[in-house]
């Protein structure tokens, strides 16, 4: 069953986030991850609130998969450099057959 990662971002350093952009694809793509959306501008709320101002969905194999990327040390030692230079909400949902 196919799971969703969905990530809710406000960068707050774009030059230092390069250097996270730069090192994201190789562990994500190692554990089956595709890039469905990604908003550069902001997202637009149609009900509700949303709490940060950029989104990003992520397409893995498995909730597993995704939480292996997640756990990946490679990812890890990256996302330090994000939770310097962004805001970040990340959930995983399952996805439906």
């Amino acid at each position: 069953m196919p799971a969703y990662v969905i990530g809710q971002l406000d960068i707050h350093d774009p030059d230092a986030y390069q250097a996270y952009l730069e090192g994201f694809l190789p562990s994500f793509e190692r554990h089956g991850g595709e890039l469905l959306a990604t908003s550069a501008a902001k997202t637009e709320v149609l009900e509700g609130t949303w709490a940060l101002p950029r989104t990003v969905i992520m397409r893995f194999p498995s909730v597993a998969a995704a939480k292996a990327w997640h756990s990946d040390p490679d990812y890890v030692e990256l996302a330090k450099i994000r939770h310097r230079t962004a805001s970040a909400n990340l959930v995983v949902v399952e996805g439906i057959a």
